[in-house]
């Protein structure tokens, strides 16, 4: 599985004009299911999601390194389905979408991450799962973090 976290001021996912995910500070997390993905998998992106520290101490001072997690803040997550983050455009000028999970696979992972946040307590929206959505973010300084479940080591 691969995300894209995105450190936001403010998030939000359109489909046909209508609102249908929003966030005030927190992550935005772009989600990649491969076809060999998991539940290990899953558990894996949510726990970075929600655990890793990208967010500056309260008090202000933004020079020191980031200190705490999203759990920490109280800060949202928007999880948004992002199957591109599988295309392997090294051959050709074609990504193959090959390293894709199927969509049904795809929809139960991507659910099942939205699920583990949920229940670690995180205020989490989404996307529309297979919908062309417009995603519109305030990227918070900017902080963008790329995941892999695959490369762990």
């Amino acid at each position: 599985m691969r995300a894209v976290l995105q450190r936001v001021t403010s998030a939000r996912v359109v489909v046909e004009k209508e609102v249908v995910g929003a966030i005030g500070r927190g992550i935005l997390a772009l989600i990649g299911v491969a076809g060999d993905d998991a539940e290990a998998d899953a558990a894996y992106i949510a726990g970075k999601i929600a655990d890793l520290r990208l967010f500056a101490p309260d008090n202000g001072d933004e020079e020191g390194a980031a200190e705490r997690s999203l759990a920490e803040i109280g800060g949202s997550a928007l999880v948004v389905s992002q199957f591109t983050l599988l295309g392997d455009a090294r051959k050709g000028r074609r990504p193959s979408w090959s390293q894709a999970a199927p969509p049904d696979e795809a929809q139960r992972l991507y659910a099942r991450v939205v699920t583990l946040l949920r229940e670690r307590g995180i205020p989490t929206e989404t996307g529309t799962f297979r919908a062309h959505m417009d995603v519109e973010l305030s990227n918070d300084g900017p902080i963008t973090i790329l995941l892999d479940s695959k490369r762990l080591f």
